[in-house]
């Protein structure tokens, strides 16, 4: 195989920090494994969800995806910020050998909105198209 392997890192963050914050998180690791000159594929806040077991008293999570390509000497010192971190309650790298992974798919309620600007684009072309077919008609009659 030619082709580097890539890494997934799942990390959870806690509940009860605010949504800047959580944004702030992205960016800072994002920017780090960009700093060691690794190609960040995606990065994904996958929500707040409930854990298995609670951690550090803590029932729920924020979790996060970040996919990055790289020779595999990013990830400890991607890990060592984790671990510093007290806003970062787990995380876990996994290597990956199969296909890159493909951008995040928008939610359905991004597609809803996508859908309905769609619509409205179209309604608001068929009334011009019409208003467009009468001038051209009366055009003729005048002429006529």
């Amino acid at each position: 195989m030619s082709e580097k392997p890539y890494y997934e890192t799942m990390y959870i963050l806690r509940p009860d920090i605010p949504e800047e914050e959580v944004d702030s998180h992205l960016k800072k690791y994002s920017e780090m494994l960009e700093e060691s000159g690794v190609v960040v594929l995606d990065s994904q806040m996958r929500g707040k969800r409930r854990l298995a077991y609670p951690i550090a008293k803590h029932k729920e999570g924020i979790y996060v995806q970040l996919s990055h390509k790289g020779n595999g000497q990013q990830v400890a010192v991607l890990e060592r910020a984790m671990r510093l971190s007290e806003d970062v309650i787990r995380y876990l790298t996994v290597k990956q050998d199969g296909p890159l992974p493909s951008p995040k798919s928008p939610s359905k309620e991004e597609a809803e909105k996508t859908e309905t600007a769609t619509e409205e684009v179209k309604s608001v072309k068929e009334k011009t198209e019409s208003t467009n077919k009468e001038k051209d008609n009366k055009e003729e009659d005048s002429k006529e």
